[in-house]
């Protein structure tokens, strides 16, 4: 028999705890704009479909800067692309604040006029020709776009230095634990971030809440410049070129980058892109709060619930033979959340279904995570994130796009029981992938020497 899990917690390495602390912060910034730009969307005049594209475009651009982040940790460190992906991301929170405060384009309608009329060709560019392009640079949506394709470079660096940080000063006794502590300082800023857009936005405004959310967001790279060491043990391959299709294409990274795919789907793409429509159609609120605060706090309380979850599994799977079990059953939980939220009529029956979902998603973090490093050699854990990373932003990046269109023809139960069905799929590719691999369903915490 296995050993009983224990859920005792020992303090976390000092550079984790840095870790987990620039990184909360800088969360701020990733959690503000869902429950604002949904609802927001109508007031700017962008369409569904535009407001899914500023949602998931920092995970469309991660998709091409995922690899080469996890290519230049392995080659460079991990001390220099955390710190300056900190800072970007905070550089771009600021652009959020830029969005709204930029004037409305029929104001600088006299600048076009100002300009002189110029042929080209047959074509005279006068005052409505010159209008379109300054239209298109103060337009809110440009700005939004802007913020989240930048925001996307900085965080491919730090997802990609946080776990290879993590997977440096662990070994399989404590991988788990320490994996899940590291993701649930990337995610805790993230509801404090949904409920800072959410509550600020209601109380003093959305510009309020975007220029709280930069100023953690800046304090982030601070933090991580004075605290954060280097850990990694650098290739002899700095002088060769980064592209991004230099990800790791073992077994356990496509595995775990599969079962990521389906989790962000359905986590990002799908729960957190929809519920302030969900909660404004269905009239549910909570505190007096409206659909933006409301979703907020409930949003906050699913990521919350995640990193109980995403501590708890990593620790359950460091005190257990095998890591498979608790991801599995973690995975089913994630399923029986998207089942309940798609029967939720009240705020009773949200508020279980999104603790059921955080759980799900938290508890198989940690031990994926994990299960990940045990499998793959030191020097390739660099890669082998990034592959976790690009197929969770598509995943994250496809649901926006797909979930908030479809809402509005089919409706929002037929599209979360749909969603309920991707954990067990996720499930079904972990035990194939680790068969494969390891000629088992349950490989054993320490991965073999070769």
């Amino acid at each position: 028999m296995g050993r009983l899990p224990t859920l005792g917690f020992d303090r976390p390495p000092t550079v984790l705890l840095a870790v987990i602390a620039s990184t909360f912060f800088v969360g701020f910034g990733g959690g503000v704009v869902f429950p604002i730009l949904p609802n927001l969307g109508a007031v700017l005049g962008i369409s569904a479909f535009m407001v899914g594209v500023i949602l998931s475009a920092n995970r469309w651009v991660r998709l091409v800067a995922n690899a080469p982040a996890g290519a230049l940790v392995d080659r460079y460190g991990t001390r220099k692309p955390f710190v300056y992906g900190l800072l970007i991301e905070g550089i771009a929170t600021l652009g959020y604040v830029v969005a709204l405060l930029m004037p409305p384009a029929e104001s600088l309608r006299w600048v076009a006029e100002a300009l002189p009329t110029v042929a080209i060709g047959s074509v005279a560019l006068g005052a409505d020709q010159w209008f379109s392009p300054i239209a298109f640079v103060v337009a809110p949506e440009t700005w939004f776009l802007l913020a989240r394709i930048l925001w996307g470079l900085g965080s491919a660096a730090v997802f990609a230095t946080a776990y290879t940080i993590a997977a440096d000063v662990s070994d399989g006794s404590d991988r788990g634990t320490n994996m899940g502590v590291v993701r649930g300082g990337i995610t805790l800023g993230f509801p404090a971030g949904l409920v800072l857009g959410g509550v600020v936005s209601s109380i003093a405004g959305n510009v309020a809440a975007f220029v709280a959310a930069a100023a953690f967001a800046l304090l982030a790279s601070v933090v991580a410049y004075k605290l954060v060491p280097e850990t990694h043990v650098t290739s002899d391959t700095k002088k060769s070129s980064v592209k991004p299709w230099d990800i790791e294409t073992s077994i356990p990274a496509l595995t775990v980058g599969l079962v990521n795919f389906g989790l962000m789907f359905a986590y990002i793409g799908a729960l957190f892109a929809t519920l302030v429509l969900f909660l404004g159609e269905n009239d549910i609120s909570l505190l007096g709060l409206d659909a933006q605060g409301t979703s907020g706090v409930f949003m906050a309380g699913t990521v919350i619930s995640a990193s109980i979850f995403m501590l708890a599994g990593g620790r359950i799977s460091d005190s257990r033979d095998s890591r498979t079990p608790i991801l599995l059953v973690f995975l089913v939980v994630s399923f029986a959340g998207f089942l309940l939220l798609a029967r939720a009529g009240s705020t009773l029956d949200l508020a279980l279904a999104c603790l059921f979902i955080g759980a799900g998603q938290g508890g198989t973090s940690g031990p994926m995570m994990a299960l990940l490093a045990d499998l793959t050699p030191d020097e390739r854990m660099g890669r082998a994130s990034g592959t976790n990373n690009v197929l969770g932003d598509i995943g994250g990046g496809l649901g926006p796009m797909i979930s908030l269109p479809l809402i509005e023809w089919v409706g929002f139960a037929p599209i979360y029981a749909a969603c309920a069905i991707i954990p067990l799929v996720a499930g079904l590719v972990l035990l194939v992938g680790v068969r494969q691999e390891t000629g088992t369903y349950l490989p054993g915490r320490v991965a073999t020497e070769v």
